[in-house]
């Protein structure tokens, strides 16, 4: 645990993304298994233990320390995990530290009971870095500026293998990942996933920055506002075994179970997951591709452990497919896009309707005729458009040249600032979370703010500190780690789409609001009236 704790209080003062990769690298090489493969896993974000929450862990120290003392750390760090391991007593006898694999252990027999006093035992036997790291890793945030791709490229380096292999067989395996290790340190076989339902890295895309295409060269399809999934089917009869993943390679099968049983073959399908809406059905527009409800609708469904049968009619699955990598044990990657395309159209007959459709490539004369297309795309379930080089294999991640999004323009409205809270990590000391509103009529006339949406982006480090100054200047109240401020700063706010919400008290939500501008010269009462966001509602 105490070369874990070194790498991780070595990972929190370092900026630069190749020495990120040395330190990670570094230990992996250094460290036996299977205290490794389980940092690795969470450094990844692979770790998870029910028992031990920030709750568990405010509640432990509020009985060892003031409250209060507690209370006002807690705010002015920012993070859990650094003001528990700064504020935990010192014990009377020596550190005596766990492996990071006992630690795994350890936290993973404990309960909501025994973590009570299981877990003051084991914050006993280390000194405040090895508390920071052991609070870290059992609370599954590390927030340490490590992404689980960095965390397996550091792998790949380390052990001078492709990262797009290690990234195939990471998700067709379980932690410590005894034979990943196996395989890249001692050269061992690769490990076997063929009749694994095992999830394969997405192509993704460049944003198109003002450029053109010529389109001789590229095809261009719709960019569907659902969510990026990967359909698997593998095994032989009845050993077969459907999965559905996210863009991130989780499984999510039991949210959409109508699915699982839908891919009569072993493949592994590229699409989007959408849901019929009942005003929609599963008619066809003329100018796009119909049959799919707004992202609002999908949205009632995501994360759900059990899904009700009044919810699988009323907002039935499907997927509007994009591509296929493997069919049928045949790799169809290496192919060019639009051979690959070809075989997907002529793979649909194969597929039931009430669950797969094809999105439609989508026709134009020129990247002129293009534009004008897509400036009319603000339909449901529409983010604007994809364009594929049509020689492209599919390769993991992204590669310049070969795919682009081109996001339809956003949505712009004029906020006022109403609550600021503090930021996480790196953010800790800034008041770096706004939440903003309209007007619910005509200031002027006495009409109330109501709060709209929230953002923590779009603005850059030194507009972040004059922000900062802003709120702790303007502040009218306090309600616990929440400031409110007076109604005199205006956000223009850029957001892709807004929906109809019982949540909200407004009754509007906005989908990926973010910081366009910061209005400094504009008046408050200038600010939008929520009557111009209920005219952007199409669902």
């Amino acid at each position: 645990m105490e070369a874990f704790a070194a790498l991780i209080d070595a990972l929190v003062y370092t900026r630069s993304r190749n020495e990120k990769l040395r330190l990670i690298a570094e230990y992996l090489r250094a460290t036996p298994d299977p205290d490794r493969g389980w940092a690795l896993t969470a450094l990844a974000d692979g770790l998870d233990f029910p028992a031990v929450k920030s709750g568990t862990i405010r509640a432990l120290l509020k009985e060892r320390v003031d409250p209060v003392l507690w209370t006002l750390s807690r705010d002015f760090v920012g993070d859990t995990a650094e003001t528990a391991s700064l504020l935990w007593p010192a014990p009377e006898a020596a550190p005596s530290p766990p492996g990071v694999s006992e630690a795994v252990e350890l936290l993973s027999a404990m309960n909501r009971k025994s973590v009570l006093t299981e877990l003051p035992r084991l914050l006993d036997r280390l000194d405040a870095d090895g508390r920071y790291a052991l609070l870290k890793l059992a609370t599954g945030g590390m927030r340490i500026g490590i992404s689980s791709r960095l965390a397996k490229t550091a792998f790949a380096q380390a052990f001078e293998v492709p990262i797009d292999e290690v990234e195939e067989y990471w998700h067709g395996l379980d932690a410590p990942y005894a034979e990943l290790f196996a395989w890249a340190a001692q050269g061992e076989p690769a490990p076997d996933i063929a009749n694994l339902p095992t999830f394969r890295p997405f192509m993704l895309a460049h944003p198109l920055e003002d450029g053109t295409v010529d389109l001789a060269d590229y095809a261009a399809e719709w960019k569907w506002d659902g969510i990026r999934v990967q359909l698997v089917r593998a095994g032989q009869g009845d050993a077969a075994q459907t999965r559905l993943f996210s863009r991130s390679g989780d499984d999510i099968s039991a949210t959409f179970p109508e699915l699982l049983d839908a891919l009569p073959f072993a493949a592994v399908l590229d699409g989007e997951l959408l849901v019929r809406g009942s005003a929609q059905g599963g008619e066809q527009n003329e100018r796009t591709q119909g049959g799919a409800a707004s992202f609002n609708a999908l949205q009632q469904r995501l994360g759900r452990k059990t899904v009700s049968k009044t919810m699988l009619a009323e907002a039935p699955a499907f997927v509007r497919l994009y591509d296929a990598l493997l069919v049928e044990g045949e790799d169809w990657r290496p192919l060019p896009w639009s051979e690959r395309r070809a075989r997907l159209e002529a793979l649909m007959p194969r597929l039931p309707t009430s669950h797969f459709d094809l999105s439609k490539v989508v026709e134009a004369t020129d990247f002129d005729h293009l534009a004008q297309i897509r400036e009319g795309s603000r339909e449901e379930a529409i983010e604007g458009l994809m364009l594929k080089r049509r020689d492209s294999p599919y390769i993991a991640g992204r590669r310049t040249g070969l795919w682009y999004k081109w996001k339809r323009d956003p949505l712009l409205v004029d906020c006022v600032l109403m609550y600021a809270q503090r930021g996480s990590g790196k953010r800790s000391s800034f008041y770096s979370d706004y939440t903003f509103g309209c007007w619910a009529g005509d200031p002027d006339g006495g009409a109330e703010l109501l709060p709209v949406g929230k953002a923590y982006s779009g603005f850059t480090d030194d507009e972040l500190k004059k922000l900062d100054r802003h709120v702790r200047s303007n502040t009218v109240n306090r309600f616990g780690p929440v400031r409110e401020t007076d109604k005199s700063l205006v956000f223009e706010v850029a957001f892709d789409s807004v929906h109809a919400s019982k949540r909200h008290k407004s009754g509007l939500a906005m989908r990926f609001p973010r910081i366009h501008r910061i209005r400094w010269d504009k008046p408050a009462h200038e600010a939008d009236r929520i009557a111009a966001l209920e005219a952007l509602i199409r669902d």
